[in-house]
Parts: structure tokens; C-alpha cells; sequence
């Protein structure tokens, strides 16, 4: 079934030049207040910005194109259709302007992924090194609302997991994965997709030497692809999720695939798991615990492995700088695409796992695997518009993840994101 959210619905009759507009509609105010509406920002400030921006698009490889001029330089298009809201949104927000911005349709590109990518790969000149130092004064502070206790927790895993089901069909595979693929060769057809992502799974499963017998736990449950996978090896299953969605479509998965007896899906916090498994798994999971709750999660992936057991992660990581530049910043993916997420860095990831008792003894990376699984999403996501339509999803939403994506994809194709399968074990130390 359908799930309603603050993001579904259609536009609102159309209104004046002078407001935000989402393909020539009035943006709904009631759904994307802060799309439907221009920041205050004062004169100075968006005229500094205007000259941040300009300076720094106009030194990279793209084209350029403000309003109805010509367009200047090579490479990707970044059409700026409204120049003045669009420098307005960033002098007031700095980057979550810029994505309201697109969610607006107030800028495009032909190449949105190639833009971004261009972005991403010069994101450390794009401001002059004596202006990083006012950083604080441009960004803005996580809402206290999206920490991640047990019930942050919750709501934050809702706002995104529990959108449709149907929606996350429209541009996954038929195994219903959503996490990296890992591909036998490149580029990576349609075709391709199930197949990589068993791939991908079957590596994680030896890495944790999942075999007939083998107590598994798996801390992230998706919709159950991992589960079955592991119960056809002859494992026995405990999946945990708080998405109730993702917990109703598991569960129908695992009896469609005759497994019913071998797992169990259960409506749980990481935190309140109890018992010892050989194995304990957990796919891209880590990235919505948040580095307040890093220590919490990696004492229960002590505590719940067994002893002589292995724990096995798929995360996603970037630079431990750039990590924490990010941790202390509300940013666009983390207003509207993932509440109280944060992506850690290797080191965060050693370090929290040395205070629980645990240590990294395997470490395989393959960052241009996601770039390739995220194009293939969204590539699958845009042929899909009419059918994310018929969901109840409008333009703006569409807007907004098909920036997500593309951001995505971005970050992997330029290197300033990594995805890795790590092994964990137990180091014997006590535990801090």
C-alpha cells in the first residue's frame, strides 16, 4: 500500500512570475514551504554570493548560462533559468539553497550527474581558502529533533523508508536491494542489476562466514533480499528494521521464497537485540545511526557477536575532515532526503570500533560500483515519472530525488565517496 507523506500530492494553481515555480505551477506551500517561498537575505549577502558563485563556476569545466544570456565555457550545462532567487536561496542557505533552488526549477542541467560530478571533484577550491574560516556563519546547525534516539530514530528511519513501497520498486531490481551493486564489468546494464547485487550480498555473507547452522543477525533489514539469501545457505535469521513498510514487505518475501521457518523479521531498535549470533551483518545501516550513537551501535555489534564470530559491514565513508565539517551542518540530503544521517570516515569507523572491542581486518572498497548501481536508479527513476506520478508524488518530490540521486552518483563518481565491505572481529580487550 501507498504510504501518505508531507511529500505527496499535486502542485497548486498556477501562480505570478514573482513566486517560486515548479515546471510553471505555483510550488504547494503546504507541502515545501521553504521551495514556495524566496529566503530573507539581505543585499549584501546575495551579492556576495552572486560573486562566490560566479567566480567559482566560471574557473570549472562546464557551461555556464544566467537567465536568457549566453552561454559561457564547456562541459556540463548549468542553466540558471532565475538568477535572482537562485543567488538569493544561496546567499540565505548556502547549499541547502542551492538544492531548494532545483526543487524550485529555478536551475537546470543537461547533464545533471556530470554537473554535480564537476562539483564534487573541485568542491575543496570552489571557496578561497581565507573565506572557509566563516564557514560557521553560512551554515546552519542539526535541528536537536533529528538526533537519533529511539524514537528520533524512528521518525528520522520513517521520513524515508516508509515513503511507498511502490516507489522503491519503480527503479530498484526485482531483489528489491538498495544498496551498492558490485559488477562483474562496466558500464553496468539493466540487466545486470539483480545479479550484481546477489554479488555484493554473497561476498558480505562470506566475509562473515555465513554457512548451514550459522546464527545470523542482520542489523537493517531492507526488504529482505540479504535474509533470504542467508537462509538459502542454510542459516538460521534474525533481521531487525524500524520501518513497519519495509517489515510487511520482508516478511511477504520471505514466504514467497519458502524460508519462513529460517527467518525471523522483527520491528526492533539495534539497541534492544538481545542473544549471540556467529554472525552479525548490517548494509549501509551505519550511516543513519549518527556519530552520537556510533559508540552504541558498535557495543551491540560486540555484544550480540558470539564469541569466535564475525561481524560484517557494508558502509559507506568519506574524509574524516570532510566528515567532520559535515557532522556539525544541516545540509540539503540531511533536510529532506535523510534526517540525522551521517556518513562516517575509516577512522571514525576504527576508532569507534577499537571502544567496543573490535577491530577492522578486512577492508574492500569499491566506490565506482555505486556510481554505476546510482545510475542505473536513476536513470530507472526518470523513465518511471508517470508512474511516480500515479503514486501521488508531485513534481517537486520528483525534482528532489532526482537531485538526490544524481547527487549521489556524484559523490561516488568523483571519489569523495567510497562504499567498502569491512570484516570485524573481537580483539579480546575489554571494552571502554
Amino acid at each position: 500500500m501507498t504510504t501518505t507523506t508531507p511529500w505527496t500530492g499535486t502542485s497548486a494553481v498556477p501562480g505570478g512570475d514573482q513566486g517560486p515555480q515548479d515546471g510553471g505551477r505555483a510550488v504547494d506551500a503546504a507541502r515545501w514551504p521553504d521551495v514556495a517561498r524566496l529566503p530573507a537575505s539581505s543585499t549584501a549577502r546575495v551579492a556576495v554570493a552572486r560573486a562566490l558563485v560566479l567566480r567559482a563556476l566560471t574557473a570549472l569545466p562546464l557551461t555556464l548560462r544566467l537567465g536568457g544570456e549566453p552561454a559561457t565555457g564547456s562541459g556540463p550545462l548549468l542553466h540558471v533559468r532565475r538568477p535572482r532567487a537562485f543567488f538569493r536561496r544561496i546567499g540565505a542557505d548556502g547549499l541547502i539553497g542551492f538544492g531548494e533552488s532545483y526543487m524550485a526549477g529555478e536551475w537546470d542541467s543537461d547533464d545533471l550527474a556530470g554537473l554535480l560530478t564537476v562539483l564534487a571533484t573541485h568542491v575543496d577550491t570552489l571557496v578561497p581558502g581565507p573565506l572557509k574560516r566563516l564557514r560557521g556563519a553560512w551554515v546552519r546547525r542539526r535541528p536537536a529533533a533529528q538526533r537519533n534516539t529511539r524514537e528520533g530514530a524512528r521518525d528520522n528511519i520513517h521520513c524515508h523508508y516508509d515513503l511507498s513501497n511502490e516507489l522503491f520498486a519503480l527503479f530498484l531490481d526485482e531483489s528489491m536491494t538498495y544498496s551498492s551493486a558490485l559488477f562483474p564489468r562496466f558500464p553496468a546494464a539493466p540487466a545486470d542489476l539483480p545479479d550484481a547485487q546477489h554479488r555484493k550480498i554473497d561476498r558480505l555473507l562470506d566475509l562473515a562466514g555465513v554457512g548451514p547452522g550459522t546464527r545470523v543477525l542482520e542489523i537493517g533489514t531492507g526488504w529482505g533480499e540479504l535474509a533470504v539469501r542467508a537462509a538459502e545457505r542454510g542459516a538460521r535469521v534474525t533481521t531487525v528494521t524500524l520501518s513497519w513498510e519495509q517489515l510487511v514487505l520482508a516478511r511477504e518475501r520471505v514466504a514467497r521464497a519458502g524460508q519462513h521457518a529460517r527467518v525471523d523479521v522483527e520491528l526492533c531498535d539495534y539497541r534492544d537485540v538481545r542473544g549471540h549470533y556467529d554472525a552479525v551483518v548490517s548494509v549501509e545501516m551505519i550511516e543513519a545511526v549518527g556519530a552520537e550513537f556510533w559508540p552504541d551501535y558498535f557495543r551491540a555489534l560486540s555484544r550480540l557477536c558470539a564469541p569466535g564470530g564475525r561481524v560484517a559491514l557494508q558502509a559507506i565513508t568519506m574524509g574524516h575532515q570532510e566528515m567532520l565539517n559535515t557532522a556539525r551542518t544541516h545540509t540539503w540530503i540531511s533536510k529532506y532526503v535523510f534526517p540525522g544521517g551521517l556518513i562516517p570516515s575509516r577512522q571514525a569507523v576504527d576508532g569507534a570500533a577499537a571502544d567496543a572491542g573490535l577491530r577492522v581486518t578486512e577492508d574492500f572498497a569499491f566506490g565506482p560500483h555505486y556510481a554505476e548501481t546510482l545510475r542505473l536508479w536513476r536513470e530507472a527513476f526518470t523513465r518511471a515519472e508517470s508512474q511516480v506520478d500515479a503514486l501521488g508524488f508531485d513534481r517537486v518530490f520528483r525534482r528532489m530525488w532526482e537531485l538526490y540521486l544524481a547527487y549521489s552518483e556524484a559523490g561516488f563518481r568523483s571519489g569523495y565517496l567510497d562504499v567498502r565491505q569491512l570484516l570485524l572481529q573481537p580483539t579480546g580487550e575489554t571494552v571502554r
